[in-house]
């Protein structure tokens, strides 16, 4: 459920278009209760995405979760 409420909001914070398999890119998105998420997804099809991997972004490696310290 976190997962799809951050999704539904998310917006592209890095692209990733030369990535290994496929071009990805990593978004941020907040759950209902405010709890940040870093999404990253590869778009081999414009109507679809492919989960890589999901965290929480740790706030002493993020300016406001969107630019690496």
């Amino acid at each position: 459920m976190e997962i799809r409420q951050a999704g539904e909001q998310a917006r592209i914070i890095e692209d990733y278009p030369d990535d290994k398999y496929a071009p990805s890119c990593l978004l941020l998105g907040f759950s209902q209760a405010g709890r940040p998420l870093h999404i990253q997804v590869s778009y081999v099809e414009s109507d679809l995405l492919k989960i890589i991997t999901i965290y929480e972004p740790d706030p002493k490696e993020w300016y406001d979760y969107t630019r690496r310290r």
